[in-house]
C-alpha cells in the first residue's frame, strides 16, 4: 500500500546498536502539517526514530515513508534531503567552532544553494529572531551551551523546509530563548502552514505546545495522537501527568514527588565567599563585579540568560580561569591554580562533556578515582557505588560515544561526586535529561546536602530545578539581576511562576521575545524562489564546502604552520642532516713496522680529505676496542715486514679493520681505503726501480659519474625529500578531514543536505591542494637558491607532476579518512603508510628497478615511486614534459582512484 504525500508513515521498524535493540517493531503514522512532540526517558530510541525518519540513519528492518519519500530508496531520500531541516541533538554538534555565527549560519545558506541576497536576508532575520545580532562575529567555539543552540536552529531554518526535525533542540536553553525558540518555530509555520515539525525534547512542559504527542518507552510506542487526546485518554491534564500514566507500574513508582527539609544554618562561615568578582576577555566583559556567599550545606542555584557568565563564574570559582579583579574564597582560602588541597574538596562538572571518549564508564570513574589519591579498594568501591547511585552499571562497558545525552550528563555528574567533595560546582548537570533522571539528579544533591552537609552551587534552566533550591541568583549580560529564595523572587516580581518572573527580570534588564518582522521574513522567502541552474548548484556546493574548510584552516593556526613550514623543515633538515656524502671517515693506525715506507702510507691517508687520523693505537687490541666503542670508523693495522716486502717487490699484506656496523658506510669507507692504497702503489711505482715494481699492482681508477658528476648526495636527496614531503604533509592533512567531523558530529551536515559525498570531498581536498601547491613552490624556490641545487630541466613540467601528485596524496588522505574513526589514528595510520612506502619503495634510497618479486610491484602501485621519477628526472637530468607523460597518466590515475574510493566508502548515512 503506497504512503501519501501528506503523512509520515513506520512500518515494522527495528534498529539496533552492537546487537542491542533500541527500537522494537515500530509502527505509526504521524500526519504532515503538524506539530509533532516525541518525548520519552533517555535511551528509549527517539533520537534513533527522528534519524530514521529524516533519512540520515541506516534502515536496518522495516520500511518508512517520509512525505510519500520511500527512505530506503536512495534517489528518492537523496531528492528529498533538500526539502529537509535536522538538527541533531548535542550542544551546537552541527557548528564548526572556528566559524563565527553569521559564518555557521551562511555556510548552511550555501549548502542549501541560496543565492547571495537570500542568505544576507535570512541571516539577519535569524539572528534578529534569536537574539544573536549582537554577536554575529563570535567564534561558535567561544559561546555558551544554550547560545551554540540557538546558532544551530539558526543554521537548520535558514532555507525553506517542508519537513523540520529538531532533536531536543532548547537543552540548555534559558526559558526567555525557549520562548524565542517557539515564536520563531511559530512565525515560519504561520508562513508556510504546511510545513511539519517533528521534535523531541526533554521539557513535558514544551510538548504541551504541540499538536500531536508520541510517547515511547523501551524502544516501544506507548502512545501516539492529538495532544488533547492522548490526555483524554488517560485521564489527565498535562503531558507530562499523561506520560507518567502510560508507563509500567514498576517505573511509575520510581517517579514519585519528594519533599526536600527545609535548609538549616549551622552559623559555620560561607564556605564560598565572592566579592566584586569580574572577568574580562579582552574589552569583553562576561562577569561584572559578581558577589555572593555561600553557607555550608547550601543549596544555591544560579540561574540566567545564555551566555550572560554563569559558566566563567564558575570556572573561576575552580581556579580554571583567572580572576580579572575582585575576590573569591573557598572554605576561607584565597583561590589560587595551584592549591591542590583545596582542589581535592571540589566537585566540578562542566558544562560539555569533559571526560575520556576513549575508556568506558567504569574506566573513567576509576580513573578519577585514582586521580583524587583514592585507594585502590576505595576506588573499586566508589566506583561501584556510583554505578548504582546513578544508575550506569547496565553501561559500565560502555564508551560515552555511543550513550546518550542523558547517560553522559550522569556519568559527568558521578564523576564530579566521586571524591566525596565538600562543595560541588555543577554547571547545568541536567541539560538534556529525562525528568526521571532529573528527579533521581535531585534526589541524590538533595541527601548530600542535607545529610552530609555538602555545598553544592548549580546552574540550571528548569525553573523546577531552581525551586527547590535554598537561594537563587538571576545574571543578565554578566551582572545580578536578584538574589534571594525562589518564592520571594517570585513573589516580587508579581508573577504566578519562577519562570514568569525569570523572565520578568530578564525584559526589565532590556531583553524581548519579539522575533523580526513578519515582512523581512517575507521578503527572505522570496529570495529562495530563484531557480539555479544544477552545473552551478553542483560547484556552488562544492564552494560552500571548500570555503569552510579553507576558513577554519586559515583560523588554525597549528595546522596552518604544519601546512606551509613542515614540508620547508623536513626539506631543509633531510638536506644538512641526511647525506650520503663521507667527507670524514675518523681512523687509527697500529704501526709495527716503523721504516719510512710504512710512514709514507700513512702519509698518503693523512693527504686524503676523505680521511681524519686519530692518535696512533699502540696494539691490534686497541684498535678494535676503539672501533668497537664507535671512537674511528677505520682502522690501519701495517704488519711489522711491511717496508722490507715492499723494498723487495713483494705484495705486501696490510690489514684494514673497518666498522660494519652500517654496510653502506662500510662500502664507502672500503671503496675510498681501496682509492688511497691504489694511489699509494701507483707512486710507489714511479720512485722504485722497474725490477721490483714490475710485480706491484700497475692499475689506477677514474670513476666518472653521469648527471651527478660530483657525485653529491644532496643532488638526489633534495628531489626526493620533495617527494616524500608532498606526499607525507598534505595525506596527513587531509587524512583530518573527515574523521574530524565524526568525532565532532558536523558530519551530520552531510548526512541531512541535498549535498553528496563527492561534492563533500571535492570541496574538503581543494584547499589542501592549494597549500601544498604553495609548499611545492616554497620548497623548489629553496632547493635552488639555498640549498644550491640546480633545476635543470623544465619547471613547467615538474609543476604539472606535483600537481598530480598532490590531487593524488590529498585523495589518499581523504580516503584513509573513510575507514578510520579517530583523529589520532588518521595520524598514525597515514604516516605509517606514506613512510613506509615513500621511503623503501619509491626511489628514494635504491632505484625500484632494483626491486625484485612483490616489492617491484609494491612501489609502482604507489604514486610516490612516479613522481620520484619526475623530480629527480627535472633536477639532475635536464628531463622535461615529453619524458614524463606515462607518469602523469599514472599519477592522474592514482588521484581519480583515490577520490572514487573515497566516494564509495563515504556513506551519505550514519549506522
Amino acid at each position: 500500500m503506497g504512503a501519501s504525500a501528506s503523512e509520515i508513515r513506520v512500518e515494522h521498524v527495528s534498529h539496533a546498536y552492537n546487537g542491542h535493540d533500541v527500537l522494537h517493531d515500530i509502527s505509526l503514522t504521524l500526519p504532515a502539517g503538524q506539530t509533532i512532540a516525541f518525548i520519552g526517558p533517555d535511551g528509549v530510541g527517539k533520537s534513533t526514530l527522528l534519524g530514521l525518519i529524516a533519512g540520515v540513519r541506516h534502515l536496518q528492518r522495516g520500511a518508512i515513508h517520509t512525505l510519500g519519500v520511500d527512505i530506503s530508496n536512495r534517489a528518492e531520500r537523496e531528492a528529498f534531503l533538500s526539502r529537509l531541516a535536522f538538527m541533531p541533538q548535542g550542544l551546537g554538534k552541527n557548528l564548526y567552532p572556528t566559524l563565527s555565527v553569521r559564518e555557521n549560519i551562511d555556510f548552511f545558506g550555501r549548502l542549501f544553494a541560496l543565492d547571495a541576497t537570500t542568505r544576507a536576508n535570512r541571516v539577519t532575520h535569524l539572528l534578529d529572531a534569536t537574539g544573536l545580532a549582537p554577536f554575529p562575529d563570535r567564534p561558535a567555539g567561544h559561546l555558551s551551551g544554550g547560545m551554540k543552540q540557538k546558532v544551530s536552529l539558526c543554521c537548520s531554518l535558514v532555507h525553506e523546509p517542508d519537513l523540520l526535525i529538531l532533536d531536543e533542540p532548547t537543552t540548555g536553553v534559558d526559558p526567555l530563548s525557549r520562548r524565542q525558540f517557539w515564536a520563531l518555530v511559530e512565525q515560519m509555520r504561520a508562513e508556510r502552514p504546511s510545513m511539519t515539525v517533528i521534535v523531541s525534547t526533554a521539557y513535558m512542559d514544551e510538548a504541551e505546545r504541540f499538536s500531536w504527542l508520541v510517547a515511547m518507552n523501551d524502544g516501544r510506542i506507548l502512545a501516539s495522537g492529538p495532544t488533547d487526546e492522548v490526555k483524554k485518554q488517560t485521564h489527565t491534564t498535562t503531558v507530562e501527568a499523561a506520560y507518567i500514566s502510560l508507563l509500567p507500574a514498576a517505573d511509575q513508582k520510581e517517579i514519585s514527588d519528594f519533599a526536600i527539609p527545609p535548609y538549616q544554618d549551622d552559623g559555620s562561615p560561607p564556605v564560598i565567599d565572592a566579592e566584586n568578582l569580574t572577568r574580562k576577555f579582552g574589552s569583553f566583559t562576561a562577569v561584572d563585579h559578581v558577589s555572593f556567599r555561600i553557607r555550608r550545606g547550601e543549596i544555591f542555584g544560579f540561574l540566567g540568560s545564555n551566555g550572560c557568565g554563569k559558566s566563567t563564574t564558575m570556572k573561576m570559582l575552580t581556579g580554571l580561569l583567572d580572576i580579572t579583579s575582585g575576590t573569591a574564597t573557598l572554605f576561607g582560602r584565597p583561590i589560587t591554580p595551584g592549591d591542590m588541597k583545596t582542589r581535592m574538596r571540589i566537585g566540578y562538572m562542566s558544562q560539555g562533556f569533559s571526560l575520556y571518549e576513549e575508556l568506558t564508564v567504569r574506566q573513567n570513574l576509576m580513573l578519577q578515582a585514582e586521580l583524587f589519591q583514592l585507594s585502590s579498594t576505595e576506588a573499586k568501591q566508589r566506583v561501584e557505588n556510583m554505578l548504582q547511585s546513578f544508575q550506569l552499571a547496565d553501561q559500565a562497558d560502555s564508551r560515552p560515544t555511543g550513550l546518550p545525552l542523558g547517560f553522559r550528563q550522569r556519568l559527568q555528574l558521578a564523576a564530579a561526586c566521586i571524591n566525596n567533595p565538600d562543595i560541588l560546582i555543577l554547571d547545568e548537570p541536567t541539560s538534556g535529561v529525562d525528568p526521571a533522571a532529573r528527579d533521581m539528579f535531585w534526589k541524590h544533591l538533595v541527601a548530600l546536602s542535607r545529610q552530609k552537609h555538602v555545598t553544592i552551587f548549580v546552574s540550571t534552566h528548569f525553573m523546577n530545578e531552581a525551586a527547590r533550591c535554598d537561594r537563587i541568583s538571576l545574571m543578565d549580560k554578566g551582572k545580578v539581576l536578584a538574589m534571594s529564595t525562589p518564592a520571594e523572587i517570585t513573589q516580587e516580581e508579581g508573577a504566578s511562576t519562577l519562570e514568569d518572573a525569570f523572565i520578568s527580570c530578564l525584559e526589565k534588564a532590556g531583553n524581548s521575545i519579539v522575533v523580526a518582522k513578519p515582512q523581512l521574513a517575507a521578503s527572505a522567502a522570496t529570495g529562495a524562489m530563484r531557480t539555479i541552474p544544477p552545473y552551478i548548484r553542483w560547484f556552488s556546493r562544492c564552494w560552500a564546502f571548500a570555503r569552510r574548510e579553507a576558513v577554519e584552516l586559515m583560523r588554525d593556526r597549528l595546522r596552518l604552520m604544519f601546512a606551509i613550514l613542515g614540508p620547508t623543515i623536513l626539506l631543509l633538515i633531510s638536506a644538512y642532516s641526511i647525506s650520503f656524502d663521507i667527507n670524514t671517515i675518523r681512523y687509527t693506525v697500529v704501526d709495527y713496522d716503523h721504516t719510512h715506507a710504512s710512514r709514507e702510507l700513512v702519509e698518503q691517508f693523512r693527504g686524503s680529505r676523505y680521511f681524519q687520523e686519530t692518535a696512533f693505537s699502540p696494539d691490534l687490541e686497541t684498535l678494535e676496542t676503539r672501533i668497537r666503542h664507535g671512537q674511528v670508523a677505520m682502522g690501519l693495522d701495517i704488519p711489522p715486514d711491511f717496508g722490507r716486502d715492499v723494498a723487495a717487490g713483494r705484495n705486501p699484506a696490510i690489514g684494514v679493520v673497518i666498522d660494519g656496523s652500517m654496510p653502506f658506510l662500510s662500502a664507502n669507507v672500503r671503496s675510498y681505503t681501496d682509492a688511497v692504497l691504489l694511489t699509494y702503489m701507483a707512486n710507489m711505482q714511479k720512485t722504485l726501480p722497474a725490477s721490483v715494481t714490475s710485480s706491484l699492482i700497475p692499475v689506477s681508477i677514474v670513476p666518472r659519474f653521469v648527471y651527478n658528476q660530483e657525485f653529491r648526495s644532496i643532488y638526489a636527496m633534495t628531489p626526493g625529500t620533495i617527494m616524500l614531503a608532498l606526499i607525507l604533509v598534505p595525506t596527513m592533512l587531509t587524512a583530518l578531514g573527515v574523521v574530524r567531523e565524526k568525532e565532532i558530529g558536523s558530519i551530520m551536515n552531510l548526512y541531512a543536505s541535498p549535498a553528496s559525498s563527492g561534492q563533500y570531498l571535492v570541496g574538503k581536498q581543494l584547499p589542501y591542494v592549494a597549500l601544498a601547491v604553495m609548499a611545492y613552490l616554497v620548497l623548489v624556490v629553496l632547493s635552488v637558491t639555498v640549498l644550491g641545487v640546480p633545476l635543470k630541466g623544465s619547471f613547467i613540467g615538474l609543476s604539472i607532476g606535483a600537481t598530480l601528485y598532490i590531487l593524488a596524496s590529498t585523495g589518499l588522505g581523504l580516503l584513509i579518512s573513510t575507514f578510520v574513526s579517530s583523529q589520532v589514528a588518521a595520524i598514525f595510520g597515514t604516516a605509517i603508510i606514506c613512510l613506509i612506502m615513500s621511503a623503501n619503495f619509491s626511489g628514494l634510497l635504491y632505484p625500484v628497478s632494483t626491486l625484485t618479486g612483490f616489492t617491484y610491484y609494491l612501489g609502482k602501485a604507489f604514486p610516490a615511486s612516479w613522481f620520484q621519477l619526475i623530480s629527480l628526472g627535472s633536477f639532475t637530468k635536464g628531463l622535461g614534459i615529453k619524458s614524463f607523460l606515462s607518469m602523469y597518466l599514472a599519477l592522474g590515475g592514482f588521484a581519480a582512484l583515490y577520490m572514487v574510493g573515497a566516494r564509495l566508502f563515504l556513506k551519505k548515512q550514519d549506522t
